[in-house]
């Protein structure tokens, strides 16, 4: 027994030394790249907690002793609490290869890390998220938000022909670009609401809209003009993409998607390319955002459509945060949708 503690105490004693000395190098190295010294250093101190748990058996009163004499060690450094050592230990479990921690993961800030590790347990989506995110330049709080939103499964998932009309890479990226469904959490409808109701709100709420619709967009205006034949027609709302270097066109519906729908973007954007298109510019695309889809009415909808399209589904969180019980005294979305087609007409 008594050797048994006494080689506890040994290894414990080199732990502790061989991490001040680690420390102690990452202070100097982290006044170059503060951020990523930072992370590979709770890599490093999460990889050995977890190897000497595996080799000498240790419990949670060896970390806590750690967590206390590395702050005594380094009383100017934060991030050696008991439960930031679990969090260390938790990131090295999480992410075994030291090359995608080192190239990729170490790009991003602690607490980001922390929070994926928190809330998505899949390690493709993990990295997923962190490209996305060094990419997009997301902050804690938005990250928690698109990865509550589910956004991993809803990327890319909504019916389009851009493979079919557009020229590669841009058809990928256009698809890509594209969710099923948007999620409109922010807006707040009644069952008066028609289209322009819900233009007005994703408008008055852009800088939320603009998030959920994704990187890359910038808003041009709603109801923009569109003259053909001296006549007057009207798009629900304009964007620009920077990284498509195209307009795109969303049509809003309050109700199920119809074929005629495909018909009237269609003629939008033969419109404006001809008349606000640049010569510079990719064609633009237009995205028919409906509450409701029927998937194979949508796919022969767009089938031969000569212009790229995309169809795809928008909803609310009402009724995510609520009591079971509650939601079930309440309409469905197929009724509340179906009373919103009365109103209209």
């Amino acid at each position: 027994m008594d050797n048994n503690i006494s080689r506890v105490l040994t290894g414990y004693t080199e732990l502790l030394n061989t991490l001040k000395e680690r420390i102690r190098k990452a202070q100097i190295r982290a006044t170059l790249s503060v951020n990523r010294e930072l992370v590979l250093l709770y890599w490093q101190i999460g990889q050995e907690i977890l190897t000497r748990q595996a080799r000498e058996n240790w419990g949670s009163k060896v970390i806590n002793r750690l967590a206390a004499d590395l702050r005594r060690e380094f009383p100017d450094m934060k991030g050696f609490s008991y439960r930031n050592l679990i969090f260390m230990r938790g990131f090295a479990e999480a992410f075994s290869d030291k090359a995608i921690v080192k190239q990729l993961v170490s790009q991003m800030p602690w607490g980001h890390i922390i929070r994926i590790m928190q809330l998505v347990k899949d390690s493709s989506e993990r990295e997923w998220y962190i490209r996305q995110t060094i990419e997009n330049g997301w902050s804690r709080n938005i990250l928690v938000l698109q990865i509550e939103s589910n956004l991993y499964h809803r990327q890319g998932k909504a019916i389009s022909n851009f493979r079919k009309t557009l020229p590669s890479p841009q058809s990928d990226l256009a698809h890509q670009t594209l969710k099923d469904p948007y999620i409109f959490d922010f807006l707040t409808l009644d069952k008066e609401t028609h289209e322009r109701a819900v233009e007005k709100e994703l408008v008055n709420h852009i800088t939320k809209f603009l998030l959920e619709l994704g990187a890359g967009f910038a808003f041009v205006g709603k109801q923009f003009h569109l003259e053909v034949s001296e006549q007057d027609f009207y798009i629900d709302l304009l964007f620009y993409h920077t990284r498509l270097h195209c307009y795109v066109v969303v049509e809003l519906k309050t109700g199920d998607f119809k074929p005629e729908y495909a018909g009237q973007i269609n003629f939008y954007l033969s419109a404006l390319d001809d008349i606000v298109k640049a010569p510079e510019d990719n064609p633009s695309i237009g995205i028919i955002l409906c509450a409701t889809k029927d998937r194979i009415l949508a796919e022969y909808a767009l089938r031969d459509m000569k212009k790229p399209i995309g169809v795809a589904e928008w909803k609310t969180k009402l009724t995510r945060s609520l009591p079971a019980k509650l939601r079930k005294n309440l309409p469905t979305i197929e009724e509340i949708e179906a009373e919103l087609g009365k109103e209209s007409k």
